[in-house]
């Protein structure tokens, strides 16, 4: 049977993920990808802790989190098109050498 532990350690288990990501990654699609999973992440945990008060106020907050996290997606692969049409590269070392 699965239990709240399992989906809390679930949980935890796609944060760090997440998190190695957004520290690791210089590439910023994976940097947009990353930042999914630690939402995705906090969303399970969420869904998760209503299913066991059987309070429907966590599955709420996980849909508003998805709603967030569609808008930033399309907000930031439209900046990031327009930035690669620009520079031809999207590597977080070259935005950093950005010219003022």
């Amino acid at each position: 049977m699965i239990t709240l532990t399992h989906y809390l350690v679930l949980s935890a288990i796609l944060f760090a993920i997440g998190l190695v990501g957004v520290i690791k990654r210089k590439n910023l699609l994976m940097l947009f990808f990353a930042t999914e999973i630690l939402l995705n992440a906090v969303n399970v945990g969420f869904a998760a802790i209503s299913k066991f008060y059987a309070d429907l106020t966590g599955q709420m907050f996980a849909f508003f989190i998805i709603a967030v996290a569609a808008s930033e997606v399309a907000v930031g692969l439209g900046l990031l098109v327009l930035w690669y049409k620009r520079e031809g590269s999207i590597d977080l070392d070259i935005m950093q050498r950005m010219k003022g």
